[in-house]
């Protein structure tokens, strides 16, 4: 399984945790709740979750008692997928990682995203993980740049120095958390905050961009095959 498939199984699991849906609720939820999720479409979330059902992880149950008595008149009821005791234990155990996976630039901001269903022990580790990671990263900028700002011309320096303030920011964002956390303070509208904050300084890393493979147009397709 690819890591940007990964995030997106995470995301699903996340989500329905919270309470069944349709597949149409789903993406929106992504789309607006978790902006690292804004391009991404309907042919990249249904086979998700058809991979989530197989796995034991979902079920997928006949929408409302309307939408049931449709499905006898021959029209298709739409699907609502609901979390199996299996998919609850699978996305805790998800939450509980602190490796590189729970902080690099791709899977970040989705695990942010979660941090309220998250233990403050898991939170930290993951915060202070992503601030070591990009203090690394900061280091080796301001040497490239010692290094070799003399044969730059003045835009692609000034590009050269917006990157590196990106990332000073989203540092300086981190000791903030981190202290928050230490002190222990729980924040609200977490996972909002944490989105916006991504898409300002890296460019919302968590996307998944659209390609030709799995461009469906954008409408509802959660019925019963």
């Amino acid at each position: 399984m690819s890591r940007r498939s990964g995030i997106l199984e995470f995301a699903v699991l996340g989500l329905l945790r919270e309470s069944p849906m349709h597949g149409y609720e789903l993406r929106k939820r992504l789309n607006t709740s978790l902006g690292v999720f804004r391009a991404f479409s309907y042919g990249t979330l249904y086979p998700c979750l058809k991979t989530l059902v197989a796995n034991g992880w979902l079920i997928e149950e006949p929408g409302n008692t309307a939408e049931a008595a449709a499905s006898l008149t021959g029209r298709r009821a739409k699907i609502v997928y609901r979390l199996t005791a299996d998919g609850k234990e699978h996305f805790e155990q998800l939450l509980s990682q602190t490796g590189p996976d729970a902080y690099e630039d791709e899977t970040f901001a989705a695990r942010f995203a979660f941090f309220g269903q998250t233990s403050r022990d898991v939170r930290m580790r993951v915060l202070e993980g992503r601030r070591s990671r990009l203090e690394e990263r900061l280091e080796k900028m301001r040497a490239s740049l010692a290094r070799t700002r003399e044969r730059l011309d003045d835009y692609t320096l000034e590009l050269q120095r917006h990157g590196m303030e990106s990332v000073e920011r989203e540092v300086r964002w981190l000791n903030e958390l981190i202290e928050s956390e230490r002190a222990g303070r729980d924040l609200r509208g977490s996972a909002s905050e944490g989105a916006a904050h991504q898409d300002r300084t890296n460019g919302a890393p968590g996307d998944l961009p659209r390609s030709g493979s799995d461009s469906r147009p954008d409408t509802p397709d959660d019925t019963a095959t």
